[in-house]
């Protein structure tokens, strides 16, 4: 009868799984969330560092149409790679 009258514990054992499933999911969602920030700031970085160097693209002229290929002289030779 010590049953009936609140005697025992009550079986908390889902609720304690769904705590724990609860707790795995957000340590996974921070980590992810970590991570993303982690690579957001790599990319600013990266972004930060090709302004500020420059790069191949500075010492292409746009008033060319295919700045990539250089200067030709007369007899219709490049003068990049020569």
């Amino acid at each position: 009868m010590g049953g009936a009258f609140g005697g025992g514990k009550p079986d908390t054992s889902a609720a304690e799984a769904q705590l724990a499933a609860q707790r795995e999911e957000t340590a996974r969602l921070r980590k992810q969330t970590e991570e993303e920030k982690r690579t957001l700031q790599e990319q600013q970085a990266a972004q930060a560092r090709s302004r500020r160097r420059g790069g191949k693209r500075m010492l292409l002229s746009e008033s060319r149409l295919t700045p990539e290929m250089g200067l030709e002289d007369e007899q219709n030779q490049t003068t990049l790679g020569a």
